[in-house]
């Protein structure tokens, strides 16, 4: 069932813009979540960082623990904490903190380091009680604040609540005193929130976002490959009933679906015109089949019943008609089914001549010009048109060879009435005999220029009939030449 699901295109094409979307909304909720969680840090590190500077700053001019401003925030926690880690300072209301590096919330907390030795507590009992500074008789000395802030995170109970705070740290460094750290913190509780609230509308709206994309994909597609689906239809329809007649529709969105559908009638076309050509190529095989194989049918039988009648030149005509017509209907089925030419290497020049050799009234000028093919195949080729023109010719046919660019041209003319301009190409149809009346016993069955043809196209070369200077025909065959 997976597979059957899977093996449609718009599931897949389903499948695969949701993973797309998908993929591409936890990136961007990935995104957006981190760039809130960074924006809402780095708005209470500002906060926690200004809260602290300004204690810092009242802290550094000499003023009092029990009068730095900082100090009566209800939300927002405040530890002053000396260099030995003692708190010295602290928010009124603060129970418990964690993050400030100090071991206790506020001053005087058992357990910390406040309480340490005798001599240093009573040392230090005015600062602790609020009375920081040197003698009331002269002014207290000022503190430098250092221009870094650090940050920490923790958590700070206030008035029995924890929460999460983001906390900054300035230190503060009087010369006769030594160095304090001023800690303040700010609530973390509207990031939490803001993420949380974000992430929970994605957790609803990313669902329902994918459902509507995999949904619009789906009907989208279905109605894109409808017109896919009609051609597969009637596709299915024309090799059911093998009517080759029948066309597909062509959508009129002019894209792909459209071209293809186009392209599918072309190739139906050509089909049929195909299997139509083969029909008719058969039908003709066998009706000049039929001629001579009654003939020879009726001498034998002639011969059978009449031995002294039968007539042995008729029957080895006969026979010889019924062998060249079987290699040129043979050669026509090689050349219908794709086969390929050699590529063996040979004089063209040298292949008329042999060709030529021996007929009576033909003069051959070939110069020596090298081609690639099928030796046997350009040399039925060059028979053929030399039997063409002998049999039409009055008295003379004469042969060229020569080399024009790129081409190997072969031109064979003779001084007979020529080809009507009006049959120039239907001379090299199959089957074709422009003079009925002399072809079957002596023109032949109307293959040889078909075959020549076919043979020159499949050498990358074309075969044209033209009018010759003695009047004639002039049939020039070319060629590529080999390099």
């Amino acid at each position: 069932m997976t597979r059957r699901w899977f093996g449609s295109v718009r599931s897949r094409a389903t499948v695969a813009a949701t993973l797309v979307v998908a993929v591409a909304l936890l990136a961007a909720g990935a995104a957006v979540l981190l760039s809130l969680r960074s924006d809402l840090t780095g708005q209470a590190e500002s906060e926690a960082a200004s809260a602290a500077r300004a204690v810092a700053v009242e802290l550094s001019d000499g003023r009092p623990y029990d009068k730095l401003t900082g100090l009566d925030e209800d939300d927002r926690p405040v530890q002053i904490v000396d260099e030995r880690g003692r708190v010295v300072a602290a928010s009124e209301d603060l129970e418990r903190v964690t993050g400030t590096g100090a071991d206790t919330a506020r001053p005087g907390d058992p357990g910390g380091r406040a309480g340490g030795d005798a001599d240093d507590d009573a040392d230090d009992s005015d600062d602790v009680n609020g009375s920081d500074g040197p003698d009331d008789d002269g002014p207290a000395p000022r503190g430098e604040v250092d221009s870094d802030t650090d940050f920490s995170t923790g958590t700070a109970t206030i008035d029995g609540t924890t929460a999460d705070y983001r906390f900054a740290a300035v230190e503060v460094e009087f010369e006769d005193r030594g160095k304090f750290t001023v800690y303040a913190g700010a609530p973390l509780a509207a990031e939490r929130s803001a993420v949380g609230t974000a992430t929970t509308a994605m957790l609803i709206g990313f669902p329902l976002l994918l459902a509507v994309v995999a949904g619009a994909t789906w009907l989208v597609t279905r109605r894109a490959l409808s017109p896919v689906e009609g051609i597969r239809r009637e596709m299915a329809a024309i090799t059911a009933s093998e009517d080759l007649a029948r066309r597909v529709p062509v959508p009129a969105t002019h894209d792909e679906v459209a071209r293809l559908a186009l392209t599918t009638n072309e190739t139906l076309a050509a089909l049929e015109s195909s299997v139509e050509r083969q029909r008719r190529f058969v039908a003709d095989a066998s009706h000049e089949l039929r001629s001579p194989i009654a003939s020879l049918r009726t001498q034998l039988e002639v011969g059978a019943a009449h031995p002294e009648l039968l007539d042995l030149d008729g029957a080895v005509t006969d026979t010889v008609r019924l062998q060249t017509l079987a290699a040129d209907l043979l050669l026509l089925a090689r050349l219908d089914a794709g086969e390929r030419p050699g590529d063996a290497r040979f004089d063209l020049g040298a292949l008329a001549r042999e060709h030529a050799e021996g007929r009576a009234g033909v003069t051959v000028t070939a110069d020596e010009v090298p081609v690639a093919g099928s030796r046997a195949q350009v040399g039925r080729v060059l028979t053929n048109l030399l039997d063409n023109a002998r049999r039409h010719a009055r008295s003379a046919v004469t042969v060229g060879v020569r080399a024009e660019g790129e081409w190997a041209v072969v031109a064979v003319a003779d001084d007979g009435d020529g080809v009507p301009e009006a049959d120039r190409e239907r001379i090299f149809e199959r089957f074709v005999r422009l003079d009925e009346a002399r072809s079957r016993d002596d023109g032949g069955a109307g293959l040889g220029l078909a075959i020549a043809r076919d043979v020159a196209v499949r050498h990358g070369g074309t075969l044209t009939v033209g009018r010759a200077p003695a009047g004639g025909a002039l049939f020039e065959l070319r060629l590529p030449r080999a390099q």
